[in-house]
């Protein structure tokens, strides 16, 4: 998993830091509100943890904003902030759980792993898409069941960003800008037959092609 963690107290950002890494997680620590905003806004991440009295931006209105910009990655608070009203106020900005301070490193775990389960976060490089179906982004190939299919690396690109931005519709032209550089552009027949190759792969109903407007993978 690749962590975000904000947590101002050197001490415990560290220890946080270390549990994390020696389990095999991408940890980016940071100290501070703003610090934290400017990889949020330039990385993907699959979990954040926030503490709330941190500087600049608190942790609340950090994760607004975030929810605001329709950012929907898993978020857990770790605050010493332990009153009902606090906590109401943590579940409203749009976090998904909640650890009170002092807490044990198992607690973390437990809860972690919990969000793993709830949000289908799965090890590197592996994108679940349902209950047969995987991505495996390194060795370019899609798991169906038992079957394992050899895909291009851009239509595990393709596939992957469908996935990640599956509240939306995703036209051909955003495509084009997120995956393509611009002396490269493919044509829209060219992301047509990507879509229709991995149409082929997953299942016409995990991607619909909303006719003269783009296309929307289907979690469910």
């Amino acid at each position: 998993m690749k962590i975000l963690l904000l947590e101002d107290d050197l001490i415990l950002n560290e220890i946080i830091e270390e549990h994390l890494v020696l389990q095999d997680n991408d940890v980016i620590s940071t100290f501070s509100g703003y610090e934290a905003q400017n990889y949020l806004y330039s990385e993907t991440f699959d979990l954040l943890l926030l503490d709330v009295n941190v500087p600049d931006i608190n942790g609340f209105d950090l994760l607004k904003e975030l929810r605001t910009q329709n950012i929907k990655t898993p978020a857990i608070f770790i605050t010493s902030l332990n009153m009902a009203d606090d906590m109401q106020k943590g579940f409203e900005s749009g976090c998904d759980d909640y650890i009170k301070k002092p807490f044990d490193l198992k607690e973390l775990d437990l809860r972690i792993n919990n969000i793993k389960r709830f949000f289908n976060i799965s090890p590197k490089n592996i994108t679940i898409i349902d209950e047969k179906i995987s991505l495996d982004n390194e060795n370019l190939m899609i798991i169906n069941e038992n079957k394992k299919i050899q895909i291009t690396k851009k239509e595990s690109e393709v596939l992957l960003y469908l996935i990640k931005n599956s509240s939306k519709i995703v036209s051909i032209d955003e495509l084009t800008l997120n995956l393509w550089a611009y002396e490269d552009s493919p044509t829209a027949s060219t992301i047509r037959t990507y879509i229709k190759n991995l149409r082929k792969f997953v299942g016409e109903d995990k991607i619909s092609n909303i006719r003269g407007v783009g296309y929307r993978f289907n979690k469910k």
